[in-house]
């Protein structure tokens, strides 16, 4: 079995407009031109040096935008011009929400389950609601229905829709669930990462950020995935973290089978949690638990250390695939030789350019929905979404002949970028052999 990263292809119209309560680099970087081209050419560039790795990576399409859909949804009609410039008039961050292209962060675009833990033996995809921010909102039924066309097998896979959109459960996908293990082809612990419960009654901890994944979503998720209970674990986000940036666990927190790095403020009961994992693993697990002395929590966010990924290489190591940041960082710096020189599988490190998305608020691992899968379960998938040599080359040529190298805020009312994004996606989905998945190509 092996760890296939579905990386999301950055979309035609990323821009900063900083909608994400709670996420500083969003709200720090709102209104700066963005560059979809770079973005877009830094984040296949990342996919690409993987499968030089030999880790298997394959592509998500980004989603349409603008979103008619939700305009028509919210009274808007007419010509495509006239729905975005009234839309502007009532209120110009709707615009930039349905522009927004933050489907590229597939980290949290579901949870998967693999089938060595699923007593179906299927691998179980719950779509993330994303209740928490309109602009994530809007990604769920297209989400739904495009994992469904990848993984359609239904003797292998079983897409569930998302759990239903109330605040109480809110779910925000992978970028809060991880998959302990010793091996990919040995059943493991999955951890769910919870930042309040879900009821207002029994939410005793207050945060200043929303705490936006709920205790509640998660444990539907694990019913929805026919987990067993013994081998489920939930965590609660610490408030600490949370207000200091942290958005999603994954900010604080990434794991590799059975090699956690992490930060120790991130979670809470965290000592008593790994009590119970090393009782699993029969010691056979590794913990790197970084300290606020040697980095603190506002150094941790600014960097994403713990965005990164954590690869295996076919030579039984690892490799800890880091944002440029890290490499700029002097305590970073320390930690990840520290970390390197010690025992642990972790060997080697590589940076990655991945800022225009980082301005964002997403580094190396938001950019990826982690997938285990066998090969026979690999080779039902759509074969065209994995990416090769030769993909990568049309992707190249594809984001060098449509993307713009300069979006403003202002320019989501230009009557060309609209076209352009559909034009750009129609002959996506033909690199891609999707079919008409986008509902202008349906019409």
């Amino acid at each position: 079995m092996n760890e296939v990263n579905f990386d999301g292809l950055v979309g035609p119209t990323h821009n900063y407009a900083g909608l994400a309560f709670g996420n500083t680099a969003s709200i720090n970087n709102a209104g700066i031109v963005a560059n979809p081209k770079q973005a877009a050419l830094q984040g296949l560039q990342k996919m690409y040096m993987l499968t030089q790795l030999g880790v298997p990576q394959a592509v998500m399409p980004p989603h349409a935008r603008p979103n008619w859909g939700l305009l028509h949804s919210l009274g808007f009609s007419g010509e495509p011009m006239h729905m975005l410039e009234e839309a502007y008039k009532a209120n110009p961050e709707l615009l930039s929400v349905v522009y927004s292209a933050a489907s590229m962060w597939t980290a949290n675009m579901a949870t998967v389950s693999p089938s060595s833990n699923t007593r179906d033996g299927r691998v179980h995809f719950t779509v993330a609601n994303l209740t928490t921010n309109l602009h994530r909102a809007q990604e769920a039924d297209f989400s739904y229905s495009l994992l469904q066309k990848i993984f359609f097998d239904e003797k292998y896979f079983c897409v569930h829709q998302p759990v239903a959109a109330y605040r109480d459960l809110a779910d925000e996908g992978a970028a809060n669930h991880s998959v302990l293990c010793q091996d990919y082809s040995l059943p493991g612990v999955e951890l769910f990462v919870y930042g309040r419960d879900g009821l207002d009654a029994n939410n005793k901890i207050k945060t200043i950020y929303p705490a936006r994944q709920t205790k509640l979503s998660s444990l539907a998720i694990t019913q929805k995935h026919l987990l067993n209970p013994e081998y489920v674990l939930f965590l609660q986000q610490n408030p600490l973290a949370i207000d200091h940036g942290a958005f999603h666990n994954d900010v604080v927190f990434v794991a590799n089978k059975n090699v956690i790095l992490c930060h120790e403020q991130a979670l809470l009961g965290w000592a008593k949690a790994q009590t119970k994992l090393r009782n699993f693993f029969n010691d056979d697990c590794y913990f790197i638990n970084i300290s606020a002395k040697q980095l603190t929590l506002q150094q941790a966010v600014q960097t994403y250390l713990f965005n990164s990924q954590i690869i295996s290489l076919s030579t039984g190591s690892m490799l800890l695939l880091a944002p440029l940041e890290c490499e700029n960082s002097v305590p970073v710096q320390e930690i990840i030789a520290a970390i390197i020189a010690a025992d642990n599988p972790i060997k080697e490190v590589r940076y990655v350019d991945c800022r225009q998305s980082m301005l964002n608020g997403g580094g190396p691992a938001c950019l990826r929905l982690r997938v285990i899968l066998t090969a026979e379960q690999q080779a039902s998938c759509l074969a065209q979404v994995f990416l090769t040599g030769e993909l990568y080359k049309k992707l190249l040529a594809w984001i060098n002949r449509h993307y713009r190298d300069r979006l403003a805020i202002e320019d989501l009312l230009d009557p060309y970028l609209y076209m352009e994004a559909e034009v750009a996606l129609d002959e996506l989905t033909k690199i891609l052999n999707l079919g008409a998945i986008y509902p202008f190509q349906q019409i």
